[in-house]
């Protein structure tokens, strides 16, 4: 089996499940690293592991609810349901930071000796060992599928292994200096970077929801495929985009030679669509064709306003 054959079996469905273990596991070894320790560090990864779930959980809906096929009062499908999931995530996510600051606040004010930090340590990194890992698997299998909703999930994930990064590195620096303040400290700082991450998931969510045009990459590959097929007879333009979580649109006008049969023209259409649906996965290209030098309705009113 090829690689990306292995890439194109992990769906969207089967690894938001394997989140949502993966999420039930490390909030085990997180809450119990917090129990041994009373580290306000490790409280505020706990936390963090609890919104994974959350999201998780969600996503999964959204996910099951894109692949829905499209109906009368959907007929473009319900694929931007995963939009939902960014930025059901990115809120979970913003609510989980402010409770860390004010957690964290009081700890900072009020230090505490920690207990037990080998095994709060030891369990913190076995629970970013598998975060990591599926982040990593996630990542590859989000941009196979142009899945946001994986895509999301991935990137908390991964905030969620650099917060554990920065909890263990303070917790080992507290018998080293002595200093009981830095527990409060770096669950400040980790709240703040999570704060940054879910403004980021809420923001692209939004985007997401108002028709943003498909990336450029996906983008020039279109572009490319109609040059390619441009000549003295034969030219496009309006061309038009968006995306829709897992599936993308494209839209253009083909212009050809008014005294060309019908049947010559559809043909020509039907290839450069087959070139356009193959140069970009999940796109749906619609091409309508004018005779050469003609315009629609819609851009002769838009000339005029």
């Amino acid at each position: 089996m090829k690689v990306t054959d292995i890439w194109q079996s992990l769906s969207p469905v089967v690894l938001l499940r394997a989140s949502v273990v993966v999420a039930l596991l490390t909030i085990v070894l997180k809450m119990g690293a917090w129990w041994l320790t009373d580290s306000v560090g490790l409280l505020s990864d706990a936390l963090e592991s609890f919104v994974n779930l959350a999201g998780a959980m969600f996503a999964l809906l959204m996910v099951t609810i894109a692949q829905r096929p499209a109906d009368a009062d959907h007929p473009f499908g319900h694929s931007k349901a995963e939009y939902f999931s960014s930025g059901f995530e990115g809120i979970l996510i913003i609510g989980a930071a402010l409770a860390i600051i004010w957690a964290a606040i009081d700890r900072l004010l009020h230090p505490v000796p920690l207990q037990a930090l080998g095994w709060g340590i030891a369990l913190s990194v076995i629970s970013s060992v598998f975060n990591g890992v599926l982040a990593a698997v996630m990542l590859r299998s989000a941009k196979v599928h142009n899945s946001m909703a994986l895509r999301a999930d991935a990137r908390h994930l991964l905030t969620d292994v650099w917060t554990s990064v920065g909890v263990v590195g303070a917790l080992i620096a507290v018998p080293l200096t002595g200093w009981q303040w830095l527990d409060g400290g770096i669950a400040i700082v980790v709240a703040l970077n999570i704060l940054k991450e879910g403004g980021h998931l809420v923001w692209h969510s939004s985007q997401g929801l108002m028709d943003e045009a498909i990336d450029p990459e996906h983008l020039q590959a279109v572009e490319n495929v109609l040059q390619r097929h441009t000549n003295e007879h034969v030219y496009f333009d309006s061309l038009a985009t968006r995306s829709a979580g897992q599936r993308s649109f494209a839209q253009v006008h083909m212009h050809v030679p008014a005294h060309w049969t019908l049947g010559k023209a559809a043909r020509l259409r039907r290839l450069v669509e087959e070139e356009l649906m193959a140069a970009v996965p999940g796109l749906h290209a619609t091409l309508e064709m004018l005779p050469e030098g003609s315009e629609t309705a819609l851009e002769a009113l838009e000339k005029t306003q």
